[in-house]
């Protein structure tokens, strides 16, 4: 069951946060832009699964399109709103991996490399910790957004640095090195010291912003080790099939 969940909560991140532009968000109020995310995010679940035929993968869609339905026309557009159309998105997925854990075990990827499902855990978890984490920050600092100033920064400068930083924090917390994420910590507070020392409002923006996005990663982390801990361990299985081809 977890190799199907996985897969399609890699299609998940890849449909919501990868392959859907800013202008397909912004108009998503228009039933057709709203009807081609859809048609994506099946796309998506089917590649990822190898299943083409799946009655439960066309559910899951109608379910993405309901789920997204009710958020564009019922909900502010806020962190709550995003985080609780997010929940109910992971809600779908585990029913479905649920209800057809036999999804992955019967898609033509199943013959394939174990390391596979390996791969989409770890690169989907980046994913996460990153792009996900973006547009949940985002939301977060909106009230937040100090007044702007002639000292702006490069365009588009905090956004690349905040995936940098969460990237980081998500590769130690997987290499086991979680005491380094303190001197990220330090230097990132040392490097915005001189802007921020002079201006309550600056610093506490940097420190909200800053703590969101750390916590972010880490949970993005801790999420992937535990269902890392669910996979067949990678090395065995690997030996087993060596040695028994």
């Amino acid at each position: 069951m977890v190799e199907t969940f996985i897969a399609l909560a890699f299609a998940h991140i890849l449909a919501d946060y990868v392959f859907q532009p800013t202008w397909m968000v912004r108009r998503k109020r228009e039933p057709a832009v709203l009807l081609l995310h859809a048609a994506l995010v099946l796309a998506l679940a089917m590649a990822a699964t190898g299943r083409v035929d799946a009655p439960e993968i066309l559910a899951l869609g109608a379910a993405h399109l309901l789920i997204d339905t009710a958020k564009i026309y019922l909900a502010p557009d806020t962190l709550a709103s995003h985080l609780g159309d997010q929940a109910a998105h992971l809600a779908s997925l585990c029913a479905v991996a649920y209800c057809a854990p036999h999804l992955w075990a019967t898609g033509i990827w199943a013959s394939a490399p174990t390391a596979l499902p390996h791969a989409m855990l770890l690169l989907g978890g980046l994913l996460f910790a990153t792009r996900a984490g973006a547009f949940a920050i985002t939301y977060l600092m909106a009230r937040h957004t100090p007044e702007a100033n002639s000292d702006a920064g490069l365009p588009q400068g905090g956004r690349t640095i905040g995936h940098l930083e969460r990237g980081l924090i998500y590769m130690l917390m997987l290499a086991d090195l979680p005491g380094s994420i303190g001197f990220l910590i330090a230097a990132k507070s040392i490097l915005r010291f001189s802007a921020v020392n002079q201006d309550r409002r600056a610093s506490e923006y940097v420190i909200i912003g800053t703590l969101a996005s750390f916590g972010w990663a880490i949970l993005a982390a801790l999420s992937v080790l535990w269902l890392q801990s669910l996979l067949p361990d990678l090395e065995q299985v690997l030996e087993i099939r060596t040695n028994h081809p």
